[in-house]
């Protein structure tokens, strides 16, 4: 018990500077050293994160015609596919096209849109990105969040070079700290 307090302690205290040291901390996530959000992806100065949460699963890709050359294939997301956990490892949601991350103990959910990206400082890693909430739950985990922020991502990026045939699929598995905020006050 005194365990599932600290480390809720340590994942409440977590500010979106600190977010990979704390949740670190807290167990959710393996890192060694505080990374600091770049600009380009904080929250709006309204918001305050209130909820984080460690995605563990797969980015997944198509094999698609070239957008500028059709002649050319390349590698198109079609969605992620992860499980949600919080600071104590219990599975607590699902993360999945739209993007939606939904809660499997009260049925929540948040679809978000692109808002801004930077790039992850670890090579081979998705990008890190700020999302505005498009839809949102009314109460439960998810209700009223506004933003989400995914931090400390970890390989997820489509292969290299040129993909084998239309309509090939690949599942790159990946992980990250989806950071989640609601309005202050």
């Amino acid at each position: 018990m005194a365990r599932r307090l600290h480390s809720a302690a340590l994942a409440g205290l977590c500010s979106t500077v600190f977010a990979l040291a704390c949740a670190t901390a807290a167990g959710t996530h393996t890192t060694t050293a505080p990374i600091e959000v770049p600009p380009a992806i904080a929250l709006p100065a309204d918001e305050a994160p209130v909820l984080q949460l460690e995605a563990r699963g797969t980015q997944n890709y198509e094999c698609r015609a070239g957008q500028g050359a059709p002649e050319q294939r390349e590698w198109a997301l079609v969605a992620p596919e992860a499980d949600l956990f919080d600071a104590s490892g219990k599975k607590v949601g699902k993360h999945y096209a739209g993007p939606t991350w939904e809660s499997t103990e009260d049925g929540s959910k948040v679809v978000g849109a692109l808002r801004a990206r930077a790039d992850a400082p670890e090579p081979g890693a998705i990008p890190w990105l700020l999302l505005g909430a498009t839809e949102t739950s009314v109460q439960g985990t998810f209700g009223g969040i506004r933003s989400v922020q995914r931090l400390g991502t970890r390989g997820g990026k489509a292969p290299a070079g040129g993909c084998p045939g239309i309509g090939e699929m690949v599942k790159v598995p990946y992980s990250a700290v989806y950071s989640f905020s609601r309005a202050k006050g």
